[in-house]
């Protein structure tokens, strides 16, 4: 996932980062409304942490321009204030939901990941892996929310091996599943080996982490780790 958390305490906006960078996320900062605002406007997240108060405004203010400007990432509120009036107003501008001061890492983690399968679960035609997303239906990939241009063979080849995550997929599997009969018509698997090739450089250009992994003499496995 990319994060953007938007906390003016510079102790607990890096503690958050390094907690979430442990699990492969994405996570960048800022300390106002001023930097958090030109940073939505140049990328897109799929989780903003939120405080409310901050030295240059209200949080609040973040929450109407994520409204005004149609943008659709979720919102979790992190904020000393434990007024029901601010929780009431926070929830009805749109935040998803709101964590009060001081929390346990592991509970912001667990909330991050709740708002997030809810989004997902709302967004059933799409496949998503970490910053991988695939429009099922538009039959389109994108890397942290930046499009990017695959060839069928291409893409239909990330498709299988996100269905396969973390299993070792042999070469033979691959050739049968993307090309059918047409496999018989080559004498080795090199035309395999281009393709992952491509797909590899194209992914990595868009930085994204590379999950495609050899294993010799085998195949490929596409995971994290």
């Amino acid at each position: 996932m990319k994060l953007l958390i938007i906390e003016d305490e510079q102790g607990l906006r890096e503690n958050i980062t390094s907690y979430l960078n442990e699990d492969g996320n994405i996570c960048e900062g800022c300390g106002n409304c001023t930097d958090a605002i030109d940073k939505l406007a140049a990328y897109n997240y799929d989780c903003v942490l939120l405080d409310i108060g901050l030295p240059d405004g209200e949080g609040f203010a973040i929450l109407e321009y994520l409204k005004n400007t149609r943008k659709n990432e979720t919102v979790l509120i992190i904020t000393a204030r434990n007024s029901l009036d601010d929780k009431i107003k926070g929830l009805y501008m749109g935040a998803d939901d709101y964590l009060t001061k001081p929390f346990h890492l592991a509970e912001l983690k667990a909330r991050i990941a709740a708002i997030y399968r809810r989004q997902n679960a709302n967004s059933n035609n799409n496949l998503i892996f970490n910053e991988i997303i695939i429009d099922l239906n538009g039959r389109t990939v994108s890397v942290n929310h930046t499009p990017i241009i695959l060839t069928r063979k291409e893409y239909d080849m990330l498709l299988y091996f996100i269905a396969n995550k973390s299993k070792v997929i042999s070469k033979s599997a691959i050739a049968e599943h993307l090309w059918g009969d047409e496999m018989d018509m080559h004498d080795n698997f090199d035309f395999i080996y281009t393709h992952i090739k491509n797909l590899r450089k194209k992914l990595i250009d868009a930085n994204c982490k590379d999950y495609i992994k050899s294993v010799y003499g085998i195949g490929y496995k596409f995971a994290d780790a």
